[in-house]
């Protein structure tokens, strides 16, 4: 099965176990919107937790705040949001369809590097242990004729990207035979920019002044209130202000499930600091983060920095944390030295003055901001394509499990009582009763056991507690792990301390 493939039958997976739904699919859906489900919102909702409780718990000089969708207009013009927040975009003529230039070629390039890294695969694969993979990609002809047609058109896409040169992104296109996917024609339109914002009314009046945006990132809420939380919370630098929240961009190219979607969440961290000390701070947040998601136990190889090349405008350092998605790696959260581009605008359109007070010193000064930004939703669609596995079994069967890391699961702990009479239901219930209040679950008495454990395999509970006529007797329990599929005898009262070991927050967090 490719990757493609793969990737397939991961988004009917979560659209069959209520992870993940088309957004009003009863009215044939909406593109680039997605519901999440019962399993999926309790996923989301875990993740939240996780981050939020890393970032405000265990920093004592972060706190977190609730920002309004809807913020005065001004904002998003100190913010360059107005003037600068464009994609490049161009049109195939054949199948009337819009596409992100810049993406195209990217995907391009993106093939390249795949080819480069069959070829390595293949010398690997023949070479054996004495395959030494540097020397063969600066010696395989092949590679070789890759590489530097990569190169060609990576310098030509870079400099077209750093001087906005939209013609140069269309004829990079046409010379590298870019066709639509859908018309496999090359009949494309010349490239123009498109703002992604989303604008609505202020009022009834359809007055062009009362123009609202909905906003295309969290952040902006955080630095106009940076004043009140700074002088409400007593916060000295450095200090950070943290905020979940939804945003909205008008994505013409969403793609790859909930990867890039029109209505998305975010999870984001501005982090206060003098100037100067900026790059610091930068480096020891990419360090913090990296061990965020290397703490999960999807595999530290699946996490890789990629530093940008092209600085956002308010920027003088910039990484992506990409992490390994079946279509490859790509970026999952986002760390930057934002300078006071942010904070100084706002001062400057505002005419407020938004400065810190050092007593120390006696000097005054407006911050430098270190960021961190990551999609709640590409979190969730790293942690489910991590997760879905397919194994086979010794029996000749297969089961499909998702292993989502025990603390993010939806539900901890399913109880099954063998057989519906014998009194057992009775006692089931009452483990229920017993575990209820420290973790989600589920009471599941329908079909045979195996059955049972093969649902509780697909939306990946950790647990299954299953009380049989024994239990009657000795009072145990027999729990089977979702991820071993060991089983063993359990007293009904150390169930509670057995689970947490292996599902709490609190133990995760301390790995960090």
């Amino acid at each position: 099965m490719t990757q493609e493939e793969l990737f397939k039958v991961l988004v009917a997976h979560c659209k069959e176990y209520g992870f993940i739904f088309p957004s009003s699919e009863i009215y044939d859906g909406l593109a680039a919107v997605y519901d999440y489900g019962q399993m999926g919102v309790q996923l989301k909702n875990n993740i939240k937790e996780y981050w939020w409780e890393a970032m405000t718990r265990l920093n004592e000089n972060i706190v977190g705040i609730d920002s309004c969708i809807f913020m005065h207009p001004k904002t998003w013009v100190a913010s360059g949001h107005v003037a600068a927040f464009n994609d490049p975009l161009i049109d195939n003529k054949d199948s009337k369809k819009r596409y992100r230039a810049d993406v195209l070629i990217e995907d391009y390039l993106a093939k390249i590097e795949e080819k480069m890294d069959k070829e390595v695969a293949k010398g690997r694969k023949r070479f054996g242990e004495a395959f030494n993979e540097e020397q063969f990609r600066a010696t395989n002809p092949n590679v070789l004729r890759e590489k530097a047609k990569y190169d060609e058109v990576h310098a030509r896409y870079k400099a077209a990207e750093d001087t906005n040169n939209l013609a140069e992104y269309k004829q990079i296109i046409l010379d590298c035979g870019i066709v639509d996917p859908i018309s496999g024609t090359a009949n494309w339109t010349d490239v123009r920019q498109f703002n992604l914002m989303f604008s609505t009314q202020g009022s009834n009046t359809g007055n062009q002044d009362d123009v609202l945006y909905l906003r295309p990132e969290t952040a902006q809420g955080i630095f106009v209130e940076y004043l009140n939380v700074q002088k409400t919370g007593r916060m000295k630098i450095p200090f950070g202000i943290a905020q979940i929240g939804k945003a909205f961009r008008n994505e013409i190219v969403a793609r790859q499930f909930i990867f890039r979607m029109k209505e998305f969440e975010q999870m984001e961290m501005e982090f206060f600091v003098k100037p100067g000390t900026e790059m610091e701070w930068f480096a020891a947040w990419k360090e913090n983060r990296m061990k965020w998601h290397v703490a999960l136990g999807m595999g530290a190889e699946n996490y890789r920095f990629h530093d940008h090349e092209k600085l956002a405008h308010y920027a003088n350092a910039a990484t992506d944390i990409e992490f390994n998605f079946p279509f490859g790696f790509k970026e999952l959260e986002g760390i930057h030295s934002r300078t006071d581009f942010d904070l100084g605008n706002h001062q400057r359109l505002s005419g407020k003055k938004i400065q810190f007070f050092d007593p120390e010193t006696g000097e005054s000064y407006v911050p430098y901001c270190v960021e961190t930004s990551i999609g709640v939703d590409r979190m969730t669609l790293a942690v489910l394509s991590h997760a879905y596995t397919v194994e086979q079994l010794e029996n000749g069967e297969s089961r499909v499990v998702m292993k989502i890391p025990a603390p993010l699961a939806p539900i901890k702990v399913a109880v099954m009582p063998l057989v519906k009479k014998d009194g057992l239901p009775e006692i089931a219930q009452k483990v229920v009763d017993e575990l209820k209040y420290d973790f989600s679950y589920q009471y599941d008495e329908k079909d045979s056991i195996g059955k049972r454990y093969r649902r509780q395999d697909a939306i990946g509970t950790p647990f299954c507690v299953t009380i049989d006529h024994d239990t009657v007797n000795d009072g145990c329990v027999t729990v089977r792990d979702r991820d071993t599929m060991t089983q063993e005898r359990v007293k009904i009262e150390d169930l509670r301390d057995m689970i947490a070991k292996k599902v709490s927050l609190a133990n995760l967090l301390r790995k960090l």
